[in-house]
C-alpha cells in the first residue's frame, strides 16, 4: 500500500486536464456556431438573388414589348425600366453587382434573358455569383 503522501493533488490534476478537455470543446463548439452562422448568411443572400431573379423575369413576360429596356451591363447605371428592381435588388443584397443580358434564343421565336447577380459578404471573400438563365417566348 502506497503512503498517503505521495498521491496529494492528483484530484488538482485531474481537475485541471478536465478544465482544459472542457475550453477544447467549447472554443470548437464557437467555431461551428460562426460557420453555420456565416453560411446562414450566404444562403439567405442567395434565396434573395433568386427571388430577385424571379420577380424581374416576371416584370419582363408583362412587357415584351419593352424587352431590350431591360438590358444593364455590369456596373451600368439601370434604365427607367429596370431602375425600381435594380434599387430594391441593392438593398437586399448590399454590394450586388448586377448584369441582364437580353438576346435571341438560338431555337423558336423567343428571346435568352440571362441575369448575373454578383456579391461579396466581406473584401476578403472569394464571392458569390448567381445566374439565371429564362427564355421568353415574344409575339413578334
Amino acid at each position: 500500500m502506497m503512503p498517503r503522501r505521495q498521491q496529494q493533488g492528483v484530484a488538482l490534476l485531474e481537475a485541471m486536464i478536465a478544465c482544459v478537455v472542457l475550453a477544447i470543446g467549447l472554443l470548437g463548439t464557437v467555431g461551428l456556431q460562426a460557420r453555420a452562422y456565416s453560411a446562414m448568411n450566404d444562403a439567405g443572400a442567395r434565396a434573395e438573388a433568386v427571388i430577385a431573379s424571379e420577380r424581374l423575369f416576371g416584370m419582363m413576360s408583362t412587357d415584351q414589348a419593352n424587352l431590350a429596356n431591360y438590358a444593364l451591363a455590369e456596373g451600368a447605371a439601370a434604365g427607367t425600366a429596370l431602375a425600381p428592381w435594380y434599387n430594391a435588388t441593392r438593398i437586399a443584397i448590399p454590394g450586388a453587382v448586377i448584369s441582364v443580358t437580353v438576346a435571341p434564343a438560338p431555337i423558336g421565336n423567343s428571346k435568352a434573358v440571362t441575369i448575373n447577380i454578383a456579391w461579396k459578404r466581406r473584401a476578403t471573400d472569394v464571392g458569390n455569383k448567381n445566374t439565371m438563365t429564362a427564355y421568353l417566348a415574344t409575339s413578334s
